[in-house]
């Protein structure tokens, strides 16, 4: 139902989404950290029920009001690129401290960090931008089942995001110590993210595609 096309352009745009520190990102990450493995996963179920919120949202058709309104859509857009180039300065601006940085935060209950794994995803621009901007351009019209195509590429997105967030808290506290210990390869770790940022910023603010509805 979708091309390899659409497949792996879904799929690369998910990884480096996800590999760029986001709310996303320091919610799990500081969870793991400081309360360790099982709290980083219950929290990432949270933010995995997030994602099933935003695909069954966008299938649903909600992106139908920004074909009716191109204006409000390039709005999006301008204001997504924008917030995306702020996450690249701060990724990438003098004094940076890395998402992995051990912050202390009190024990929570694993329904509170569920909870709070949830709106953080459903809060996130990042993520909004995601399937309100990025993951339409890959439809394909002519294909037919824009719904189904919609279904498919989300669920794409989300087994990207899973399986790498799952990685980042099972090694969330051997990372943290590892770049604590190396200044130089936490300065790389944050040049690269900044740079991909920055990157998906500069295509989602020149990209020309519009978005399509089921």
């Amino acid at each position: 139902m979708i091309s390899s096309t659409a497949f792996f352009g879904v799929a690369a745009v998910a990884l480096g989404m996800v590999l760029t520190p986001g709310p996303n990102m320091m919610y799990i990450v500081s969870r793991s950290v400081t309360q360790g493995r099982r709290a980083g996963l219950v929290s990432l179920g949270g933010v995995a029920v997030g994602f099933v919120v935003y695909v069954i949202a966008a299938a649903a058709g909600v992106t139908a009001v920004f074909v009716a309104v191109p204006e409000l859509y390039l709005a999006v857009k301008l204001m997504g690129a924008a917030y995306l180039l702020w996450l690249a300065w701060q990724a990438l601006r003098p004094g940076a401290v890395s998402v992995f940085a051990p912050v202390a935060l009190p024990a929570d209950s694993n329904r509170r960090l569920f909870a709070m794994g949830l709106v953080t995803n459903l809060l996130n621009p990042k993520i909004a931008i995601m399937y309100l901007a990025l993951i339409p351009q890959f439809i394909d019209v002519d294909a037919g089942h824009i719904w189904l195509q919609s279904l498919l590429l989300g669920a794409v997105q989300i087994g990207v995001a899973l399986s790498v967030n799952s990685v980042i808290v099972i090694g969330a506290g051997g990372i943290s110590t590892f770049l604590a210990q190396r200044p130089l390869w936490l300065r790389t770790q944050r040049f690269a993210m900044g740079t991909v940022l920055g990157a998906l910023a500069v295509k989602l603010a020149t990209d020309h595609a519009r978005p399509v509805s089921a």
